[in-house]
């Protein structure tokens, strides 16, 4: 079941949206594959620190952290994936690893790779490894307000 918080959040902001379920998968490639959906709109959540405070990046499965470029952006000092014990109860709802990229309900600010902007629609983990949430694309950007940034790259 995706997160009360977030389908309470899509209802009363009249998105349409579809709740997808798959088998149970781990990683955003495994999880595009299980839900047959194209690599390029699953949209993966990764936390990172920058300087000394969480933030979130929004991007396409197949895509990675460019943190150089963030380092750039944002002028910090140090920019690192964070570790799960660093982040995992800052989403008390979700499974560990499978939280919404909506961290404006967590108080976490967001930043997205300009390629997932490309997609009409998106789909991401819904708190847990066995749902996801597909919606617009516009949806996603009116309702986080991320910062759309070339952050990404394609191995």
């Amino acid at each position: 079941m995706p997160t009360n918080q977030i389908i309470e959040y899509l209802d009363s902001n009249h998105v349409q949206y579809t709740v997808i379920e798959h088998p149970l998968a781990y990683t955003s490639q495994e999880i595009a594959a299980s839900a047959h959906i194209p690599g390029k709109q699953l949209a993966k959540t990764v936390m990172i620190k920058i300087d000394d405070h969480m933030a979130m990046v929004v991007l396409p499965a197949p895509e990675r952290v460019n943190f150089e470029r963030i380092k750039e952006y944002t002028g910090a000092g140090v920019v690192k994936l964070a570790t799960e014990r660093e982040f995992k109860n800052m989403f008390p709802d979700c499974e560990p690893g499978a939280m919404p990229p909506f961290g404006n309900l967590y108080g976490i600010e967001v930043y997205a790779a300009e390629s997932l902007a490309e997609e009409m629609d998106i789909a991401f983990c819904a708190g847990s490894h066995t749902e996801l949430i597909r919606l617009p694309f516009k949806d996603f950007k009116r309702l986080v307000e991320p910062k759309i940034l070339n952050i990404s790259w394609k191995p």
